[in-house]
């Protein structure tokens, strides 16, 4: 039997944080101790333990949103470089989203993304299916034969990288009432796009400038996209996670809408808790993301949204692109940013600014984002769970480097942030070590339950 003590770390659940013990025995939580309940774990002969010197350990985080880029688009990331990133920045699970080439719409192409990451993710992986108007009837075969392939249904309410746009009425209604999985959404209204676009393409041509970009990807595009999804949800009693919020708006629309449907959840991530629309003039396309960053009035609702539970878990929303690309012409260039290394330094720096306590962070990070796709033995420390967890300073400060990016740049290159890692753990093995990869971490496919044997 392989085993580990840890003793005298900051132990961070979102229930309690205290100091204490946490005992590893093949490759899971066998015990933990809180020492101010008079709870211990004595050193047992021959186990190796490590003193952690009140270093904080966290459950690893669960990133349920990420673009890896793979299959099709691998010039830009691939599973490799972003698992690697992920775990660097003390993710140890992640779940992939569909907009590849091929998308993952099917069994099959579901089954190849896992034949791929099993060679090559260094995280522990798992992936969304993605929603079109003609294979519903694949998903709900999949529902009911295999559920625990896959974490959720995927659905573009407005076109982003990969142009999964699904906007039929009649389709989203029978998407939004399958049970027992739940429904992702990006939400954008595709029309008031179109139309901002037009105007902004009309006056400016190519040339649109970036500062535009959140009066294009508009806070109404936004409004009104979401007030229609959780209006279906509401009508149809769906497990609706709406991903990157961005609008105040959309704040008071889910906190009213989870009064009516408790199965309504909601992201946001590090980006808008941290950059307004007042940074566009400085980093212009390294800021280009759909939905579009937008106020400072927004950035504070999201960021009371995040302290009163409206906000539910955070999201990388990692997507790569070339530098090169990033420097195309507004029309040309596209959207998205790489964050999946750079997310929990960013909250940890939020968190630090408004007083927001490490069990919050650890809840949205990694426990409700766990539960809400109910991935087995993840997101906890409890015993029993999977010794997935993150050890480090968190009130030590963070610098991110460009050249640690797998796509060679970051929006949040040279900002201060917070929290030194020293060391991430996977399956009970140390899988890094201030900064470096020791040895090849033990990543395994992750495994869903369906949603309505957890709630």
């Amino acid at each position: 039997m392989s085993r580990t003590l840890l003793k005298n770390a900051l132990l961070v659940t979102g229930a309690r944080t205290g100091e204490g013990s946490i005992l590893i025995e093949d490759g899971k939580i066998s015990s933990i101790a809180f020492y101010d309940s008079g709870e211990t774990i004595p050193d047992i002969p021959s186990v190796p333990s490590e003193d952690l010197g009140g270093l904080a350990v966290m459950p690893g985080a669960v990133d349920i949103h990420v673009h890896f880029r793979e299959p099709g688009l691998t010039h830009k990331g691939d599973i490799a470089s972003g698992s690697r990133a992920a775990l660097m920045g003390g993710v140890t699970s992640f779940v992939d989203m569909p907009n590849t080439i091929p998308p993952t719409t099917d069994g099959a192409a579901l089954e190849e993304k896992y034949r791929i990451a099993s060679a090559k993710s260094l995280a522990n992986y798992g992936f969304h299916i993605g929603a079109t108007s003609s294979n519903i009837m694949e998903i709900k075969r999949l529902c009911s034969q295999s559920p625990e392939s896959f974490g959720g249904i995927k659905v573009f309410l407005g076109s982003s990288t990969g142009n999964m746009l699904l906007n039929d009425c009649s389709a989203l209604d029978a998407l939004f009432s399958i049970k027992g999985k739940c429904i992702l959404i990006h939400s954008e209204d595709e029309n008031i796009i179109k139309y901002n676009m037009a105007k902004a393409v009309s006056a400016y041509g190519d040339a649109v400038p970036f500062t535009l970009h959140p009066l294009i990807r508009s806070r109404e595009a936004c409004i009104k996209s979401t007030a229609d999804a959780l209006e279906r949800a509401m009508r149809l009693g769906t497990r609706l996670h709406v991903l990157h919020v961005s609008t105040a708006e959309e704040v008071d629309l889910i906190r009213t809408a989870k009064g009516y449907n408790q199965g309504i959840t909601a992201e946001t991530t590090a980006g808008y808790l941290l950059f307004s629309d007042e940074d566009y003039p400085a980093l212009g396309p390294f800021l280009k993301c759909n939905p579009a960053i937008k106020s400072p009035r927004d950035r504070e609702a999201l960021r009371d949204a995040l302290r009163d539970g409206t906000i539910d878990t955070i999201g990388s929303d990692h997507a790569p692109h070339l530098k090169e690309e990033k420097l195309r012409p507004y029309t040309s260039c596209p959207s998205g940013v790489p964050s999946v290394g750079d997310s929990l330094h960013a909250l940890l720096a939020v968190a630090a600014q408004d007083g927001i306590p490490l069990g919050r962070i650890a809840e949205v990070m990694s426990e409700t984002p766990a539960r809400i796709l109910g991935i087995k033995g993840k997101g906890q420390l409890k015993e029993g769970f999977d010794a997935d967890f993150v050890v480090l300073d968190p009130d030590a400060v963070s610098v991110p480097d460009a050249s640690d990016s797998p796509c060679g740049w970051t929006p949040y290159e040279g900002m201060t942030l917070k929290g030194r890692i020293h060391s991430v753990w996977l399956a009970g093995e140390k899988a890094v070590s201030n900064g470096n990869i020791i040895s090849r971490p033990l990543a395994s496919r992750l495994s869903f339950i369906r949603s309505d044997q957890f709630q």
